[in-house]
């Protein structure tokens, strides 16, 4: 089992949920950000798959860096729109927009889209590449639907808008404890932690 792992990312709260998951499995593993290296070009995210994506940014990490390093693509496929805007869920808006922006535009594509219509899901695949060349990734899934205005304080991105199948509150209305027990994030990242213990 490595003693480091980078997640090859600058988003901190990306960072604080796998380290919540990697010390609720009681793992002595120190999870590392980018910002704890100096800063290299990232690749640009020019796949059409979530997992491509992750493998370019897991790929250069550990190239950088000379540790394992994973890397996720995230983003959220609603039916209404065909399954987008998927890979390009952070830039929906533009490529310099932020949340509040995107959110705004997803609101406004599915006006007057009746409840049984905004049916969504989360999407992860979290990749992992070491140095030596070994290559692995994870997906993890979280079904749900698009509320018709936003709710709640925590998460980010379209969590706001997020109603998990089953509940009746968004994602940015649920604790990080228990965004995590359910996230398509959570999932994949559990399922990478099975792979760290496995190597115990």
């Amino acid at each position: 089992m490595p003693e480091r792992v980078v997640l090859a990312t600058n988003n901190p709260k990306k960072l604080s949920e796998l380290r919540r998951i990697v010390e609720a499995a009681g793992l002595s593993v120190e999870v590392l950000g980018l910002g704890d290296f100096p800063r290299y070009p990232e690749p640009e995210e020019t796949e059409r798959t979530f997992e491509g994506n992750a493998f370019l940014k897991a790929a250069a990490a550990a190239r950088e860096t000379g540790q394992v390093a994973v890397a996720d693509d995230s983003g959220l496929e609603v039916d209404e729109l065909n399954g987008m805007p998927g890979v390009r869920s952070a830039r929906w808006s533009g490529p310099a927009c932020d949340d509040d922006e995107n959110n705004a535009l997803l609101l406004a594509q599915l006006d007057g889209v009746p409840t049984e219509r905004r049916g969504a899901r989360f999407v992860c695949a979290l990749a992992m590449v070491s140095p030596d060349g070994e290559r692995r990734v994870w997906h993890g899934y979280m079904p749900g639907r698009i509320t018709e205005s936003p709710a709640g304080e925590n998460g980010f991105g379209y969590d706001p808008l997020f109603v998990p199948a089953g509940l009746d509150v968004t994602s940015s209305e649920l604790s990080p404890d228990e965004k995590d027990s359910i996230s398509h994030r959570g999932n994949a990242v559990r399922a990478f932690v099975d792979h760290l213990r496995s190597l115990a």
